[in-house]
């Protein structure tokens, strides 16, 4: 991959990121208050939708850019000599090893985040130095784990997804999609992987949101799991399924519609 794209992509995934991020942070605090231990009216309802938005917002972009300029090198590599019956499998081994990168400083971000949507009376300051006081840099980790376990199933089946339809409308049309065609492939992809990871999105979130010393604490994804599934059976795992699939149906729209056009833009 050569240094122009390389940089195209870093900036594009950055743009994208922030773009997605901020329109749907209020989706993004309704499903995470819904997920919370507490409940919904207790973590707030539809108070102070916007509180951890700084974090979200300083974190975006790097976190995005991270993940293409990952995503789009890995495939480079990957691509070279291999047959195309073995695209899907290079593109969930990108997505994959991407997601590891960009979780690195997603987490940190997300752990401020999600805490300060189920605490609208603090600020993100606050919530950033209460953690920090307590239990130090690994508190802004906790969760790492989960997440990647999160991440990961949903890259695999997203990305593989995304880039199957947009190689199969291509081919129906005759030529190459437009970022618009691309925009509604995403959508789509991530929509259903949306719905079938939601339960490891609700782990990821307990997690979190767990006091410290709990059993939820520990990070177990497993254990997590378990406690939901003998607490609040099915409609526990997959609290908040229809605003993280309405969220992430839209935000699979923007974000890689807004990847596409921006690349597109800058090579």
């Amino acid at each position: 991959m050569e240094p122009r794209e390389s940089w195209a992509a870093l900036a594009a995934g950055g743009v994208a990121g922030v773009c997605v991020d901020l329109i749907l942070f209020p989706l993004d605090t309704v499903k995470t208050r819904l997920q919370s231990p507490q409940g919904f009216r207790k973590a707030g309802g539809f108070r102070g939708i916007y509180a951890g938005v700084p974090s979200t917002a300083i974190g975006s972009f790097p976190n995005a850019a991270a993940f293409f300029i990952t995503y789009e090198n890995v495939k480079s590599v990957l691509h070279h000599g291999s047959a195309s019956c073995l695209a899907p499998a290079t593109h969930m081994v990108a997505a994959s090893l991407a997601e590891v990168v960009a979780c690195l400083i997603r987490v940190p971000s997300e752990v401020v985040k999600q805490r300060a949507q189920v605490s609208p009376s603090s600020s993100t300051l606050q919530i950033l130095s209460r953690t920090l006081y307590h239990e130090g840099i690994q508190g802004l980790y906790r969760g790492y784990k989960s997440t990647v376990l999160r991440e990961i199933p949903f890259s695999l089946v997203q990305f593989p997804l995304w880039e199957s339809l947009k190689d199969l409308w291509s081919w129906k049309q005759g030529h190459v999609v437009d970022s618009w065609q691309s925009a509604v492939c995403g959508a789509f992809a991530g929509g259903f992987a949306a719905a079938v990871t939601t339960p490891l999105d609700v782990a990821k979130t307990r997690i979190m949101l767990a006091k410290a010393g709990s059993s939820n604490a520990s990070g177990n994804v497993l254990a997590a799991l378990g406690s939901i599934w003998r607490t609040q059976g099915l409609s526990g795992l997959f609290a908040g399924v229809v605003p993280r699939m309405a969220g992430i149906s839209l935000g699979g729209f923007i974000f890689l519609g807004t990847y596409e056009k921006t690349r597109q833009l800058l090579l």
